[in-house]
């Protein structure tokens, strides 16, 4: 792996780690160390409480949203750094695979012609300028270039409707009436179409690395594949829970969004530690 595609790899990878952190540790201290003491919980008891809470309480109410949306925000490089991780690795695995001995004229041929076509797709992989990819490097690649725009609009969904959701509590939270009709909608906007998003760019992701297993990819590499795929399973049953019951307070909804932390703390622990050959 060369040094200049590694190190925006690994400058990517750091962001991901500080988003990830502040998902899985910032976010649980904020809330047990600052909201809990405040009365937040008793608050989320009724939405007109809610709204009370935030009133008296924005700052800390800031607080929150800005960890929550920065923590996503920070991990949006991932998405087209993992599928370029994923196309250079095949890409790799495809050159080192052992020639066939050839017993006949005709299978001499065809093997000269793949091993050719294997050199050609390797110098051009070689001369691609830093920032694009071969042309042949999307081909065979449907699932990932789908998980790659998924878990990317995902995040987005993710930051934007925290974003909408915080300014509209506040507006309520300071007018005459603390009634929120809206609040349902920026639910399952942020939970059930961002969440399942994510929940499919991890399935999709996952089952690209799975499929080649550790005939292509270090075991710390398969195992985080399987663990996106029981994330999938995970934030697939937030996003339908929120859908139907969009008005509660969803029970899978904080623990998806922890398990797709550690996911994203994983992917970056893994490529800062990757070394160039």
């Amino acid at each position: 792996m060369q040094k200049t595609f590694l190190a925006r790899l690994q400058s990517g990878a750091r962001n991901c780690l500080i988003g990830a952190l502040l998902l899985i540790l910032g976010i649980p201290l904020y809330q047990f160390l600052l909201l809990v003491p405040s009365g937040y919980s008793n608050a989320l008891n009724s939405q007109g409480q809610t709204m009370a809470w935030i009133h008296a309480n924005t700052l800390l109410f800031l607080g929150y949203r800005a960890l929550l949306i920065l923590g996503f925000a920070l991990m949006l490089s991932m998405p087209f750094a993992l599928f370029r991780i994923i196309v250079a690795q095949e890409i790799l695995g495809r050159e080192e695979e052992p020639v066939e001995v050839v017993e006949d004229e005709e299978d001499e041929e065809l093997a000269e012609e793949e091993t050719g076509e294997i050199e050609e797709k390797s110098e051009s992989v070689a001369s691609q300028p830093e920032n694009s990819m071969p042309e042949f490097a999307w081909r065979g690649k449907g699932f990932a270039v789908l998980a790659t725009w998924m878990e990317l609009i995902g995040l987005l969904v993710f930051v934007l409707g925290t974003l909408g959701s915080t300014f509209y509590y506040l507006m309520i939270s300071f007018s005459s009436n603390y009634e929120a009709p809206l609040s349902g909608l920026f639910a399952i906007v942020t939970f059930t179409i961002g969440g399942g998003l994510l929940a499919f760019a991890c399935l999709f992701f996952g089952a690209m690395i799975a499929r080649s297993g550790r005939k292509l990819w270090p075991d710390s590499w398969v195992f985080f594949s399987y663990l996106a795929l029981a994330i999938a399973a995970v934030m697939c049953g937030s996003a339908v829970e929120v859908a139907f019951n969009s008005t509660g307070q969803p029970v899978l909804s904080t623990f998806a969004i922890f398990l797709f932390g550690l996911w994203v703390l994983w992917y970056g622990v893994m490529v800062v530690r990757l070394r160039a050959e």
